[in-house]
């Protein structure tokens, strides 16, 4: 059974800080991308950033040159680093992954978090 747990959610002051990690635990023979999305009421679920094996990455719009995504396959976590936080940013954050479950198989899952709150505000 995997499973995502999200933590460092919670409230910042506009133009902070704030630092988001997920870990997955359970029977994972490896992941491939590991990411974050985020959705705020009456939005749309969006991509935030993702990261693959290799450490390319890839981030939304809204986020570029504010946000950093990195992964440690050793303990298989993903961080995001928030900076210069925005109200716009205050959302629900999902964190995302793609494990490999079936090592025989070379099968893939999609797994999801619970989600987590950020709170950006003035």
């Amino acid at each position: 059974q995997v499973r995502l747990v999200e933590s460092g959610g919670g409230f910042v002051q506009l133009g902070g800080s704030l630092t988001l990690s997920c870990k997955a635990t359970g029977s994972i023979f490896g992941t491939s991308v590991m990411g974050w999305y985020r959705q705020a009421p009456g939005q749309e679920r969006e991509l935030v950033a993702r990261i693959v094996t290799h450490g390319s990455t890839n981030n939304g719009d809204s986020v570029k040159g504010r946000f950093t995504i990195t992964r440690d396959d050793a303990k298989n976590t993903v961080s995001l680093q928030m900076n210069s936080l925005k109200s716009e940013d205050t959302a629900i954050y999902y964190c995302h992954a793609r494990i490999l479950t079936d090592r025989k198989l070379h099968y893939f899952s999609d797994f999801w978090g619970q989600g987590i709150q950020v709170t950006v505000s003035s």
